[in-house]
């Protein structure tokens, strides 16, 4: 399947269509993007978890995250193909760990999470450029998620709410 992509055999191939984020890799333009909004309704539903469960729901994702951008991005022959979403769930999800419910704290962790997916501030940018394979993919991703953990729930504590 090398080089090949089109919506069929991405859709059709189940590890191509979960690294795809269920076809939101798909989009045109901004594929990160909205590979983070397909991510927000699986938040919804792991946000129900008690933290621990969720921990290990992430834990597991991004193990499984590393062989399935890995193979997909093997199979097109493209490393990190901007299609490949996956690690934009991941992301997306340690971002949210912990976080208050509520409309705005998910905007909120959606603008950070997509705002140091972005940017790429250091050292980010040194993994995304140096680490190929599966890792590769995710691993910037969940710096990027990290990072936004952290101010998401530094937001948190000046508002006054509970943390964790």
């Amino acid at each position: 399947m090398a080089n090949a992509l089109n919506a069929k055999s991405i859709l059709t191939n189940p590890i191509h269509c979960l690294a795809f984020g269920f076809g939101s890799g798909l989009a045109a333009k901004a594929p990160g993007t909205f590979g983070t909004l397909m991510a927000i309704p699986l938040y919804l539903l792991l946000s129900s978890l008690p933290l621990m469960a969720y921990a290990v729901v992430v834990v597991v994702a991004f193990i499984i995250g590393i062989y399935l951008c890995g193979k997909t991005a093997d199979d097109l022959g493209v490393h990190d193909h901007p299609g490949i979403v996956w690690d934009e769930f991941v992301g997306f999800w340690i971002t949210m760990f912990a976080a208050p419910a509520g409309f705005i704290w998910l905007v909120v962790g959606f603008a950070l999470f997509r705002l140091f997916d972005i940017w790429k501030p250091w050292p980010i940018k040194i993994f995304d450029k140096n680490m190929e394979s599966g890792l590769g993919i995710m691993i910037d991703d969940v710096l990027a998620g990290i990072y936004a953990l952290i101010i998401l729930q530094g937001l948190v504590y000046v508002a006054g709410l509970e943390l964790l």
